[in-house]
């Protein structure tokens, strides 16, 4: 009975990842949709050139869950670390903006949106930005942007932002 019972157990989990699987496997965004999220993410590159703090705000979704990595100013926290909520999120970018230039030039080229469900998605962008906060010496440097886009209406809002630095690359080592 054992046997029986560990094998229907076996036989549902593979059939609901089967499933899982093929539903994830299937497109859930429209090109529009695609075209619109990336039209968002250019707009967004283009107010945090301007400092524009309130309009980014107004492109982030509105809850307490919202979430942004960044680079900390605060030891305690680590080197890089996530704040919560639009009111942490709209103070972290204010001390970034404040720190000095802050200039983000995105690869339009290589971005990309992933549909998780017809109501939320990921974006994936390699960009340059050069700033001065917490440390940092203003010299232009690789990060990958991700966010998490949730549609709340007819609009898509940020839910999340994650600012990656991209490690530099290893010096090659000469072989004698």
């Amino acid at each position: 009975m054992k046997k029986l019972v560990a094998g229907l157990i076996v036989m549902l989990t593979t059939m609901i990842t089967t499933h899982n699987a093929t539903a994830a496997e299937r497109d859930t965004l429209s090109d529009h949709t695609r075209e619109e999220i990336r039209n968002n993410f250019i707009h967004l590159s283009d107010l945090a050139n301007k400092h524009d703090i309130k309009a980014i705000h107004e492109m982030f979704w509105q809850s307490p869950s919202a979430m942004l990595v960044a680079k900390s100013a605060d030891p305690a926290e680590g080197n890089w670390a996530a704040v919560w909520g639009n009111e942490a999120i709209d103070k972290k970018l204010s001390a970034i903006a404040h720190s000095g230039p802050v200039v983000l030039t995105p690869d339009l080229h290589k971005f990309r949106v992933v549909g998780i469900t017809r109501n939320v998605a990921q974006s994936y962008d390699p960009v340059t930005i050069t700033v001065s906060y917490a440390g940092q010496d203003g010299t232009p440097k690789p990060f990958l942007l991700i966010h998490n886009w949730l549609r709340v209406g007819k609009e898509w809002k940020i839910a999340s932002e994650i600012i990656l630095p991209v490690p530099p690359t290893p010096a090659k080592v000469a072989h004698s």
